[in-house]
């Protein structure tokens, strides 16, 4: 919106608003059905949820694919693993040669359906980014349901079984979120703690751990709604703005496709439904690289949480 005071922020520390510069990354959430109902979930996915990306959206993900020349898939959800044609989606991309990314809560290895999963993503050298919001069993429970954190250690050691966050190429990374309305610590520092506990306690390596601050939509700003944090919180994230966070923020480098194929500049303005610029292709079917790789960026104040402390880049 241009008249956000996100918007005003960007015009106040460079000259022109936020533009995309080329797209290294398509992320996909292929879903908003998931095994778990995280209190922060921004996206509000749950094992209720119904949307689900069919075979026709897959397949025109993967014709965008192939004709531009993206490096990357970035699948999401939801629990991607939980859409019929996931394991489809992963194995052309990579007969392909793109590099996949897969956002995992780990949990889901033990749902129905899932057996020979981690080995599927040996098998298909596919990088792993997974969920476990912290080290400890009642901090990682109380935010995503009693037992989970034991299923999460237990996913951790047998993907550590099959060479992930322990051998060349294998990338495990880890991503923490506050479990509360404040910013996230150092990302260097809290990976530190991270390794050492995990490594202690449990015999767990991964590669490196992402910080995430949460987002002031679904779930988590109805908790600070109810909790009358939500202008607080917007104030802190405001406070907190750093503009050395734009020059490599991530929508200026990818595009995110909804799971009706809708185009997005991010996961966040997905759940918000702001498409892309008007002046840019709406739908995957329609995938225009030269014009989506110089769009203007649609903004609003829930931004200020990519652009806080350290920022998500």
């Amino acid at each position: 919106m241009k008249n956000s005071k996100f918007h005003t922020k960007v015009l106040s520390v460079q000259d022109e608003p936020l533009r995309a510069k080329g797209i290294s990354t398509l992320q996909v959430n292929i879903g908003y059905r998931c095994n778990l109902a995280c209190k922060h979930c921004h996206i509000e996915a749950g094992p209720a949820r119904t949307e689900i990306m069919d075979r026709e959206t897959v397949d025109a993900v993967l014709h965008a694919l192939a004709h531009s020349g993206i490096a990357t898939l970035d699948i999401t959800g939801g629990a991607p693993e939980l859409n019929p044609h996931f394991r489809y989606l992963v194995a052309e991309a990579r007969k392909l040669g793109r590099y996949v990314i897969v956002r995992t809560n780990l949990a889901v290895f033990y749902e129905e359906g899932m057996v020979g999963l981690p080995e599927f993503f040996r098998d298909h050298d596919v990088k792993l980014v997974a969920s476990l919001p912290y080290y400890r069993e009642d901090n990682v429970d109380r935010v995503r349901g009693s037992g989970t954190f034991n299923k999460c250690i237990a996913a951790l050691q047998n993907l550590n079984g099959l060479g992930y966050g322990r051998s060349e190429g294998k990338t495990l990374h880890l991503v923490y979120n506050p479990p509360g309305a404040f910013l996230a610590p150092d990302q260097k520092v809290l990976e530190i703690s991270y390794k050492k506990e995990l490594k202690e306690r449990f015999d767990i390596d991964f590669t490196a751990l992402y910080t995430f601050t949460n987002m002031p939509i679904g779930r988590f700003r109805e908790f600070l709604a109810r909790t009358q944090n939500l202008d607080k919180y917007m104030d802190k994230l405001e406070c907190a703005f750093n503009p050395a966070t734009l020059e490599n923020i991530m929508c200026r480098q990818l595009v995110s496709v909804g799971w009706d194929g809708k185009l997005y500049d991010c996961d966040f303005n997905q759940i918000l439904d702001m498409t892309v610029h008007s002046m840019a292709p709406a739908h995957i079917r329609d995938f225009d690289l030269s014009a989506l790789a110089q769009r203007t960026l649609s903004i609003d104040d829930h931004c200020f949480g990519c652009t806080a402390g350290q920022g998500s880049t």
